[in-house]
């Protein structure tokens, strides 16, 4: 899989041309969007999403004010016509169609396109109200029976708006990945400060001062987040895969507890509104569209015979944080059984997965970390209660359950903790128990603002982690080139997002060959 440099190189200049030219492909394509205006009803961009050997997710949201109530849109529906093509100039269609996107679901659509051929890139556009979208590139899936030599795939996460500009993303978009997984974080909830935070000439719409609760604050928020031309960037030139994590909702939620003392039902619609945000915002199926609080965000994707991805939900299933959700030592409250940070029926959906793959790489995507990256608090070994850390017994039925599968190769892709670590996957971390995998956490987009090659955070989980084998504290994202005979891991970090220009660079890369979990880091 992916596209040859002249290949990249063409579709770039298209990109180019789509955003400056006027009058490309017979209608007048908007301009990059910025957050002062609207850039006419397609200013929140195109995407793709969750791609299939014949199918894929095309996503586009309408708009005439992306910050006013509605997107600025009539309260009615709008027929939005789409097609797809073989070529960049849109010259050989394959698919078109006919959908209405509605004021219910804040005039967004998604589109499930089936019929597609496997390993192929395609292309496609939206038209409405007289307009045009720019072009999207996107990529189908290889054959589940197809041998696959190499696919790349992109992770990214953790993108606080007011902590920077996305010039990752603009590196990502460089390297033309098959497949962006994005692991949550994607909007923050929090207010944003009223100068912008460090896009300090920036227009935000009124409702970004305060914290999101709203459907319209949610919606806002999203329409912020996506007038970045950086994020539309990487959204036009890859497929994405995305779930949510606590921001998209409110900070370290879990299931129906809130991280405040919000009363259950206010704590209920808020979730539901904001999950409902996220799927009009999100290229996903129809399938995890949710139902008031009620989602299902997990799923598996395969690509040929490389790669088994099995994107979980580690929010809206789990058993409330342990001791507080404070970082600190484990205990019977950590080891409890009983607890579960998947729930029982996606712990089960999940060993079954692992029970009936036959792929070269089982990839768990997930939101948070499954390693324990500890750090001494005085003379205890304190770790957080948000990711697997707090949830050992959960953590030791999956490493052990995969084994007991016959998984070949087991990564975990994390997110949330706002840098880069590669780290042992073991059932228990106080002991000589065996290693199960490797976990590859993703540093974040901007969150956290500018970053150190070796923070005190850092210098701290070395200490007391001696399974992590390398960190960095700088801002990112993690290209993985993935072989059949290696998987290789390229941290690519910035010195600074405080400007929108910034290069991007590779700061490790990391290696771990077939059948074994040792790793090697360059």
């Amino acid at each position: 899989m992916g596209t040859s440099r002249r290949r990249f190189l063409g579709w770039s200049a298209l990109v180019a041309g789509l955003a400056f030219s006027p009058d490309v492909l017979g209608g007048r394509p908007p301009a990059v969007p910025t957050p002062a205006q609207s850039a006419g009803v397609f200013g929140l961009g195109v995407a793709s999403g969750d791609p299939l050997p014949d199918g894929i997710v095309l996503w586009t949201r309408l708009s005439r004010n992306p910050f006013a109530p509605g997107g600025g849109m009539e309260p009615r529906p709008v027929r939005v016509d789409w097609e797809v093509a073989a070529d960049e100039s849109m010259t050989r269609i394959v698919r078109r169609g006919t959908v209405h996107a509605t004021p219910e679901w804040g005039h967004s659509v998604h589109v499930d396109v089936r019929g597609l051929a496997p390993a192929a890139d395609h292309f496609y556009r939206f038209r409405a109200l007289g307009e045009i979208s720019t072009v999207g590139r996107t990529r189908t899936a290889p054959a589940p029976s197809a041998h696959v030599d190499t696919l790349t795939l992109a992770v990214a996460t953790c993108q606080n708006w007011a902590d920077g500009y996305y010039q990752a993303y603009a590196d990502l978009a460089a390297h033309a990945p098959d497949v962006v997984l994005h692991l949550g974080d994607y909007i923050y909830e929090k207010p944003i400060p009223a100068q912008g935070g460090a896009r300090t000439t920036a227009a935000l719409p009124l409702s970004s001062t305060r914290e999101a609760v709203d459907l319209d604050d949610y919606r806002e928020r999203y329409a912020l987040y996506k007038s970045d031309p950086d994020l539309q960037l990487a959204h036009a030139m890859a497929p994405f895969v995305i779930t949510f994590d606590d921001h998209e909702v409110d900070n370290n939620w879990a299931a129906a507890v809130p991280e405040d003392d919000t009363p259950p039902v206010p704590f209920a619609l808020r979730r539901a509104r904001a999950l409902r945000a996220w799927w009009e915002n999100s290229p996903v199926r129809v399938t995890a569209r949710p139902n008031g609080t009620v989602v299902r965000a997990h799923r598996r994707l395969g690509f040929g015979d490389l790669v088994d991805l099995t994107l979980l939900d580690t929010r809206s299933h789990r058993s409330d944080q342990a001791n507080g959700d404070n970082d600190t030592g484990q205990n019977q409250h950590t080891a409890d059984p009983s607890r579960t940070i998947l729930g029982a029926e996606q712990e089960r959906w999940l060993l079954d997965g692992f029970a009936s793959s036959r792929h070269r790489w089982d990839v768990l995507a997930q939101q948070v970390p499954m390693a324990d990256l500890a750090r001494t608090v005085g003379s205890t070994r304190a770790v957080s209660m948000d990711g697997w850390s707090g949830y050992e017994a959960s953590r030791a039925r999956i490493l052990d359950g995969a084994t007991d599968r016959g998984v070949r190769n087991l990564v975990s892709l994390a997110g949330d903790i706002h840098r880069s670590v590669v780290a042992d996957l073991r059932t228990s971390y106080t002991d000589d128990s065996a290693v199960r995998g490797v976990e590859l956490a993703a540093t974040s987009i901007t969150s956290g603002g500018d970053g150190e090659d070796s923070d005190d955070g850092d210098r701290r989980l070395k200490e007391a982690s001696p399974h992590v084998r390398f960190g960095n504290s700088q801002r990112g994202y993690l290209l993985n080139r993935i072989h059949s005979d290696r998987w290789e891991a390229e941290f690519r970090v910035t010195p600074s997002v405080r400007s929108p220009r910034g290069t991007l660079h590779r700061r490790a890369l990391i290696t771990i060959p077939d059948s074994t979990a040792e790793v090697d880091v360059v």
